[in-house]
């Protein structure tokens, strides 16, 4: 495996190498989410804020749909707000 900083370069060196790369996986991950890999594994996503407020928001939206489809069918085989305190105040 090379080395992706030059061999005898000094740290404020690294430092700038580091600042070019992360500034042009930033300007990427604009246009499309970014997966870095190492030793052949994906372990991180960078992706921008629009696609992260997207992913959360449908995150929200598709959790609050699945409550009240639950709810729905819990209130249609006859589970009442009393019947609910009686099963999680003693479980009978």
């Amino acid at each position: 495996m090379t080395s992706p900083v030059p061999s005898g370069t000094s740290q404020p060196q690294i430092t700038k190498i580091a600042q070019n790369r992360l500034g042009a996986i930033l300007d990427e991950a604009q246009r499309e989410p970014i997966v870095i890999r190492r030793q052949d594994r994906d372990i991180a996503v960078v992706m921008s804020m629009a696609d992260d407020e997207r992913l959360t928001s449908g995150n929200v939206r598709a959790f609050l749909e699945l409550r009240n489809e639950v709810a729905a069918q819990a209130a249609a085989a006859g589970l009442t707000d009393d019947r609910l305190a009686s099963l999680l105040t003693d479980g009978t």
